[in-house]
């Protein structure tokens, strides 16, 4: 089989949003993650204004982070036994309720917190169930370009949610700031509700115990050598980068670059983000992407090397873009991990793909900042981008066969 046909028809991302169903996922997931950028951006500034201490304001920026590690293994398999339409809304329901709550009531900071990390523990789940339903109404190259689609809102929405959040922090006070949140996920949850068919859950989805049964499907998927190296493929690389873009203000200072630069480089990951998704989705074919997988995840990392030298801040930013392009790997991932994960335990792999990724993204930044206590922040930005690097080194064989992409053939005298 040629390459063209193992991989797929060439979609466009005209094919994705043709889709009904997937258009309501993809414009409430980007509202909800404009509110969650929102409230925690205002809820940081609650807990200082209440406390004074950065550490706390930092753990309340961070706290639905790690919680989602409880709710993907002792949850996850929820998002294959429940209906998606009322999983998804009420998950946005939760997080309008949340965040309600926070803007009306002068609870406690720990109360504060405990809530907000109690509502991440669903996070997971619903992410599972959404991700699963978006597998299943996009087929081929049009799910690779729907998932790329979802990757550049959600960067968007980001952007968007901290250049206006701090805005609208300062101008309506925190406090209304949550309930412009709350609004923004109850909408998200009504169109949801409205607009998106109640589909039944997956055929055959198990009855026994929830948690008995997370946990046995979570073993299963991490046994599976080809779904554990596509899992770390999408779990590591990320949390490198993401531990080297907490260093970015520390190291806009270091170089005296001046206050705006460490704002204008993170501006840089992310517009470079949004360029390799948009470039690998228009000009690679399915084939293409998958080939340059391992190439482009070193490529995310390798930009990161030159930033342990003295640079003008004209070549630190176009290296952070080039970094952030190098993100296009992931288009290369996606077809071969849904084909590779079992039909009746998606919605929990992809919990699972959910809860690492977002666990390792909250670790990455806490490691590198130790690491930088030790080294320079130069220094511990290029160890970030040589990680990178050797995980695409490392991962290059079980990415490759479970692209379906033949290896180089070996010489008979080196064999």
């Amino acid at each position: 089989m040629d390459d063209e046909g193992r991989a797929g028809h060439r979609a466009g991302y005209r094919d994705a949003l043709a889709e009904p169903r997937f258009r309501v996922l993809f414009g409430t997931r980007t509202l909800a993650i404009a509110a969650d950028t929102l409230r925690m951006i205002a809820l940081s500034v609650l807990v200082y204004g209440r406390t004074g201490s950065p550490l706390l304001a930092a753990v309340a920026y961070g706290i639905g982070f790690l919680p989602q590690l409880v709710g993907g293994a002792l949850l996850g398999s929820l998002a294959d036994r429940l209906r998606p339409r009322r999983l998804i809304a009420g998950a946005y329901a939760l997080e309008a309720g949340a965040a309600l709550a926070l803007g009306l009531l002068e609870m406690p900071v720990a109360a504060a917190l405990a809530l907000v990390a109690v509502v991440a523990c669903a996070t997971p789940v619903f992410a599972g169930a959404s991700n699963r339903l978006v597998a299943e109404v996009l087929d081929g190259d049009a799910y690779v370009l729907g998932r790329s689609l979802m990757t550049m809102a959600s960067a968007a929405a980001q952007l968007l949610g901290l250049a206006f959040g701090g805005l609208a922090v300062a101008a309506a006070g925190a406090r209304h700031a949550l309930l412009v949140a709350a609004a923004a996920h109850l909408a998200a949850a009504l169109l949801v509700r409205l607009r998106l068919p109640d589909l039944p859950p997956p055929p055959g989805a198990g009855g026994g115990s929830v948690v008995g049964e997370s946990w046995a499907g979570n073993r299963r998927l991490l046994a599976d050598p080809a779904v554990r190296a596509l899992l770390l493929a999408q779990w590591l690389p990320p949390a490198f980068v993401a531990g080297a873009e907490g260093l970015l203000v520390p190291y806009a200072g270091v170089r005296g670059y001046g206050d705006a630069a460490a704002g204008a480089l993170l501006a840089c990951s992310a517009a470079g983000m949004l360029l390799g998704n948009l470039a690998g989705g228009r000009l690679l074919g399915p084939a293409a992407r998958e080939r340059l997988a391992v190439p482009l995840m070193a490529l995310f990392g390798l930009p990161l090397l030159p930033l342990a030298l003295p640079l003008p801040l004209a070549a630190a930013a176009a290296l952070v873009l080039l970094c952030g392009c190098g993100f296009a790997y992931e288009l290369g991932v996606q077809r071969p991990f849904v084909d590779a994960l079992p039909e009746d335990g998606r919605g929990q792999a992809f919990g699972l793909l959910s809860t690492g990724l977002m666990t390792l993204q909250g670790a990455g930044p806490v490691v590198l900042g130790a690491l930088a206590e030790v080294l320079t922040v130069g220094q511990a930005l290029a160890c970030a981008g040589a990680a990178t690097s050797l995980t695409a080194l490392c991962l290059r064989g079980p990415l490759r066969r479970a692209a379906g992409v033949p290896s180089a053939p070996v010489p008979a005298e080196a064999a």
